[in-house]
């Protein structure tokens, strides 16, 4: 039997090539949106949400697998604490809906270094997320902890552009315990996290399992 996915966060760069990658393997996927997205295929069914509203009535489609793509930056959310509701709140509160409603796995997009001890806030607001998602009841809850995410952004981040335009130099110097820093291809996470192996439990996956 076919697993049906929700996608959060599926206008953003991993979001959309993770339901292109979903749908080329014929997974009925409901991609939710705050804002109207292209739709060129006929199982993925768009769902645009207010995600204030969507917290409120504690409910959204039912799905099997929920997949967590939210990411924003503290520069583009305006504050640490606009960002934090876009990355841990709205995130959270999704896994939970869903989770309640029947999901069964879930899988999120973290970032490498996340750690709900570090003083770094990003990282912790990353960290705090992975453990509060793991105190859930999902079966299976894959988390993926990427570096530097290679690929087209609707949006023009600086400092990551410049981090793409020298990540082929930089790669060569990551080597063993520093090779979850390198770069990746967005493509590439996406297809890995679409096609990913069912394993019970909390899963882990860094550059080298892509």
């Amino acid at each position: 039997m076919t697993e049906n996915a929700l996608v959060i966060g599926s206008t953003g760069l991993i979001g959309s090539l993770l339901v292109n990658e979903l749908i080329k393997k014929n997974i009925p996927t409901i991609a939710v949106t705050r804002r109207p997205i292209k739709n060129d295929y006929y199982n993925n069914s768009l769902l645009e949400v207010d995600f204030n509203s969507a917290m409120d009535n504690k409910k959204i489609p039912p799905c099997d697998h929920i997949y967590i793509c939210l990411g924003s930056t503290i520069k583009k959310a305006g504050s640490q604490q606009a960002f934090r509701k876009v990355d841990f709140e709205y995130s959270l509160e999704f896994a939970k809906i869903a989770r309640n409603m029947g999901a069964k796995k879930i899988s999120l997009v973290s970032s490498v270094g996340a750690n709900c001890n570090s003083k770094n806030f990003y990282l912790r607001v990353k960290g705090e997320l992975e453990e509060a998602i793991n105190n859930l009841d999902y079966d299976q809850i894959n988390i993926y902890r990427p570096s530097l995410l290679i690929g087209i952004r609707d949006e023009t981040r600086f400092l990551e552009k410049m981090g793409q335009n020298f990540s082929f130099f930089i790669n060569l110097l990551l080597w063993g315990s520093l090779k979850k820093y390198r770069s990746i291809n967005a493509s590439r996470l996406a297809a890995c996290i679409a096609n990913a192996k069912d394993k019970i439990g909390t899963n882990y996956y860094y550059y080298e399992d892509y």
